[in-house]
């Protein structure tokens, strides 16, 4: 059998492309050959055939002459007017273009139809671009060139439109080199070199001069800036003059229509209040007759107040004179008392002192006669052998003492340690915590490398700007980590890291107004405290010199680094310094670099292991490795990083059981300790319980053999009779003089209770006196009130 294929439509195959720009009739008249001729052609390729002298090349040149070929461009004739058909006044092309798409031209003037007419006579020719409806838009040759070039129809390139002659020239021409030359000039490839050339020579001399001319205006624009700050000031002077003229006119005017707007009303209100004179005077008349009477009535009461006055203070001043003696009454009743009440406690002192010494006397007796020589020796076996007691007890005392401070030495000490393991437990679960979330942030690196950058909230922020991507100028770029990689492997990741890795984080934007979008993104993504750089984005990819680098053999942030992308690399020099960062694998390394070598343009030196070092002038500073610090971001594999950190994950683990495990046995040793010390703690107490009874029961003894050591001292018991006839002479003496404190004392408080009496009864009869002047006040003021009140009546009467 056969093979059997199916081959695709190819129209439906080819993709979309814009119809702008595609010729889709011509029509000419009078052109050439043509009397009358219109050609539908179609969106791709279009074949005209017939035989010679048929006018296939009229169309082609019709083209031409429509898209502003001269006539010698198209090697058919001299001149415009030799395209007219013999025996005819004109000709006219007419071609009509498609409009559609992202690529058209001026749609909203032309619409989705560009209508180009040529018309030719013998003595002028005119071009008219039309719209779709067919209304004249423009006639100029420069708008014609405009939708050449907006097109890229240029009908005198060859490669564009090849005539018959160009063919054969082409295909007749010499070797393959000669070819070339033919199609580098067909392709306008020659003159657009030459061009280049002579811009790029024009732009170095204009840049020569701008520079030139820039530095000699600056000195003129300060001072036109200056000037123009004094313009801007007087300018504002006069405008403020101006003001304050036109306000004090302003003013001068209100006042006079103020001053006549009051004559009006003024004169309106004589008229009435003339009419209203004669009624107004007899009330007046009326009134002076009532205030007459009512200051009659004041002088009346103002004098009979002051006769009360003077009655008021009389009895005020017997008042606190009674008050005064009152008081003293008081406070001498209170110290008689006090000084009874003393007097008192002493006698009853003295008697029970006299009962002490009967009930010592009679003891005395008591004890002589029981006393005996037995006893004595009795006594004494008896103290020997408590005091022997009491020694052992009080050895036994001393040692459990030892004893129980050594326990709570040692429970302190276990306390201690069970708190610095406890210590070390939460410092390696913080460890373990932390590491256990790099391990996380690894893999989800790992999974995107975007989040390297920013975490989820970077994901989020990427489809804000997406989401709001209109309202940007330009797109902002970022982060800017995610644009660069490494070079030669992941061996200077983490200096890296230490050296720009604040900037990995950043997104960067063309002006301000972009930074306010991107802030409001942020928010919107929840994302606090984004860095958001601001560059000029039109700056070309920057070119460092050589002798601006560190002239060192080892390598610098730039030079370990790639970017496809212009801006970043830009933003890493102009912001960053990269170029001027140098990498060493070693602490003595980078310091040999940073300050003994003396290297030109050197900024700062970073070291694998993560020391930065820096001299500014003789100042030499050397910042230690930062703890917290990230691991190397840019690194192209992820899995050392996390198999490193799952190893320091394990060993964490098993030194954080290890000190749980000594935690445990330490605290089993405390309670251990915990239960000895309330041990030795009862048996101390019992021990100081027992020594606190053998010494009071060898006091009692003591105390009892003392006594019966001084009964037979009878001369004591003949002091203590002497002693007792003092005490109860004393006691009789203090008795008269309580007697007499008893008479003064009721004397006291007789005069401090009749003087109450007066007090009360002065009160009393000063009171219906103090409600009389009060009652008289009040008459006054209403009075003076009155007063005040018909003396402003006559001033509303004029």
């Amino acid at each position: 059998m056969g093979d059997s294929r199916v081959f695709p439509d190819p129209i439906l195959t080819l993709p979309r492309r814009s119809n702008a720009g595609i010729v889709k009739r011509i029509r000419l008249e009078n052109f050439m050959c043509h009397s009358n001729l219109e050609i539908e052609l179609g969106e791709w390729v279009n074949f005209i055939s017939g035989q010679n002298g048929s006018g296939k090349s009229a169309v082609l040149t019709a083209l031409c002459v429509a898209f502003g070929c001269r006539a010698k461009g198209t090697q058919r004739a001299s001149s415009l007017k030799d395209f007219i058909k013999t025996g005819c006044s004109y000709a006219f092309v007419y071609v009509e273009i498609k409009n559609e798409g992202e690529d058209a031209f001026k749609p909203e003037i032309f619409g989705d139809i560009i209508i180009l007419e040529r018309r030719i006579s013998d003595s002028t020719s005119s071009t008219n671009l039309k719209d779709h409806q067919g209304r004249k838009v423009a006639s100029r040759r420069d708008d014609l060139r405009e939708l050449v070039e907006h097109f890229n129809i240029d009908v005198e390139n060859p490669c564009v439109i090849m005539s018959q002659d160009k063919s054969r020239e082409f295909l007749h021409s010499g070797n393959d080199k000669d070819k070339f030359k033919f199609f580098f000039k067909a392709t306008l490839l020659q003159q657009v070199n030459d061009l280049l050339k002579n811009i790029y020579e024009h732009l170095k001399s204009a840049t020569a001069l701008i520079c030139e001319l820039e530095e000699s205006i600056k000195p003129i624009q300060k001072e036109i800036e200056e000037l123009q700050g004094k313009i801007r000031n007087m300018e504002h002077v006069e405008e403020i003059s101006q003001q304050v003229q036109q306000l004090k006119k302003k003013l001068a005017w209100s006042w006079v229509y103020d001053v006549d707007k009051q004559l009006v009303e003024q004169n309106a209100k004589i008229g009435i209040l003339k009419d209203r004179i004669p009624a107004c005077q007899a009330k007046i008349d009326m009134q002076l007759s009532v205030l007459e009477e009512l200051k009659e009535r004041i002088s009346k009461k103002k004098a009979q107040i002051a006769c009360m006055m003077e009655k008021t203070t009389e009895v005020r001043r017997m008042k606190d004179e009674l008050q005064q003696m009152l008081s003293m009454a008081t406070k001498e009743k209170l110290e008689l008392e006090e000084e009874y009440g003393r007097k008192t406690n002493h006698v009853q002192k003295m008697v029970k002192r006299v009962r002490f010494l009967e009930q010592q006397v009679q003891d005395i007796h008591e004890q002589h006669v029981q006393s005996t020589q037995a006893e004595e020796s009795e006594i004494e076996e008896k103290v020997k052998e408590l005091q022997h007691e009491i020694d052992a007890a009080n050895s036994t005392l001393t040692r459990l003492k030892e004893e129980e401070s050594a326990l709570l030495e040692s429970i302190n000490m276990g306390s201690s340690e069970i708190a610095r393991i406890g210590n070390e437990i939460e410092e390696l679960e913080k460890r373990r915590r932390e590491i256990a979330h790099s391990i996380r942030e690894l893999h989800q690196h790992q999974t995107n490398k975007i989040t390297a950058f920013g975490g989820d909230r970077v994901i989020n922020l990427l489809r804000a700007i997406e989401r709001h991507q209109q309202r940007f100028k330009k797109p902002p770029v970022g982060p800017v980590g995610a644009h660069l990689t490494l070079i030669n492997g992941d061996t200077w990741a983490r200096a890296v890291e230490n050296a720009i890795g604040r900037l990995f984080n950043a997104f960067i934007v063309t002006n301000h107004k972009d930074a306010l979008v991107l802030r409001g993104c942020a928010r919107e993504a929840n994302y606090n405290h984004l860095q958001i750089l601001i560059y000029d984005f039109s700056r070309p990819r920057l070119n460092i010199p050589p002798h601006m680098l560190p002239q060192t053999s080892h390598p610098t942030t730039l030079s370990v680094l790639h970017t496809e992308n212009h801006i970043v690399f830009n933003v890493l020099v102009d912001m960053g310094d990269a170029e001027r960062q140098v990498l060493v694998r070693d602490y003595n390394a980078g310091k040999a670099v940073a300050f003994e070598q003396r290297i030109l343009n050197l900024k700062e030196v970073y070291t694998l292991d993560g020391y930065k070092m820096f001299s500014r002038g003789s100042v030499q500073t050397t910042l230690p490795p930062n703890k917290k610090q990230r691991s190397g971001r840019l690194c192209s594999s992820f899995d050392d990083q996390i198999m490193d950190l799952q190893r320091d994950e394990s060993n964490i683990n098993e030194e954080a059981q290890e000190r749980k495990r000594r935690k445990r046995d330490a605290e089993d040793s405390m309670q251990g300790l915990q239960g000895h010390l309330r041990s030795v703690k009862r048996r101390r107490q019992d021990a100081e319980r027992d020594l606190m009874a053998k010494k009071l029961t060898l006091q009692d003894v003591q105390n009892s053999y003392v006594a019966e050591a001084s009964s037979s001292a009878a001369s004591n018991v003949d002091e203590l009779h002497q002693e007792i006839s003092k005490v109860c002479e004393e006691m009789r003496e203090k008795e008269i003089l309580l007697e007499k404190l008893r008479t003064r004392m009721n004397e006291a408080e007789m005069k401090a209770n009749e003087l109450k009496v007066s007090f009360e009864n002065l009160c009393e009869s000063a009171k219906g006196d103090i409600d009389a002047f009060d009652k008289s006040e009040n008459d006054l003021i209403t009075l003076e009130q009155a007063l005040l009140d018909e003396e402003s009546v006559p001033s509303h009467f004029p």
